[in-house]
């Protein structure tokens, strides 16, 4: 099985920079392989109610703080700290790339393998992680993801307490042509929806898990 992960590690990209990315929530995630009967899944987490986004489907990851020393440093702690596994028990294959999300957040992803996970007690930190769960890769391999769209919108002003209208960019001041002064479509974005027997996984989690399989669909029969 060493060899899967090799092969895996082979076909995943070198970090990159992105220009003005401090200006972004930066998060990093981990997708974290189990073994499970001889076969390769993905693990999952289900968010506590207490959280933001509660309730939804996502890898093990968080914020970036400002102590790491680099976004993998991130997605690992965050990965030990949620599940409640040494991190002598991961094996990171590598670096899957970087998704930025369409509200302001960038997302670093890192693939690692949890070794011995069958023999593994996970402790999960219940104020963050309701539940986890795992998927086989074949599941992602034969199953193509829902697509829906969603429109953003630029909206260039806000309304303040009392109902004022309140400009975040001056359009007349700055001689900017006067369409800018009202909302306007930026561009209509793609969400990924799987459904599965256990959670629908969406958004941001499923399109990693798209990326991912991209990568690695040639090793799958």
């Amino acid at each position: 099985m060493d060899d899967f992960i090799s092969k895996i590690s082979s076909v995943l990209p070198k970090e990159t920079e992105i220009i003005n990315k401090e200006e972004y929530f930066n998060s990093a995630v981990m997708l974290p392989l189990v073994l499970v009967d001889g076969e390769y899944h993905l693990l999952f987490e289900k968010r506590s109610e207490m959280i933001r986004q509660g309730g939804e489907i996502c890898f093990p990851g968080g914020e970036h703080d400002i102590n790491d020393e680099s976004l993998m440093s991130t997605a690992i702690r965050e990965f030990t700290e949620e599940l409640g596994i040494p991190v002598d028990k991961l094996r990171v294959a590598g670096y899957l790339g970087t998704l930025i999300g369409p509200m302001g957040v960038t997302v670093d992803a890192y693939i690692g393998e949890i070794i011995d996970y069958e023999n593994i007690e996970l402790k999960l930190y219940e104020n963050e992680v309701e539940k986890v769960f795992t998927m086989p890769l074949k599941y992602f391999i034969t199953h193509q993801p829902e697509i829906y769209n969603v429109n953003m919108q630029v909206i260039p002003f806000h309304k303040d307490e009392n109902g004022d209208t309140v400009d975040l960019l001056p359009v007349k001041e700055l001689g900017l042509p006067e369409r800018y002064s009202k909302p306007w479509r930026v561009r209509r974005h793609k969400v990924l929806v799987y459904r599965t027997d256990h959670e629908v996984i969406w958004g941001i989690t499923a399109q990693l898990v798209y990326s991912f399989i991209q990568k690695i669909d040639k090793f799958f029969p």
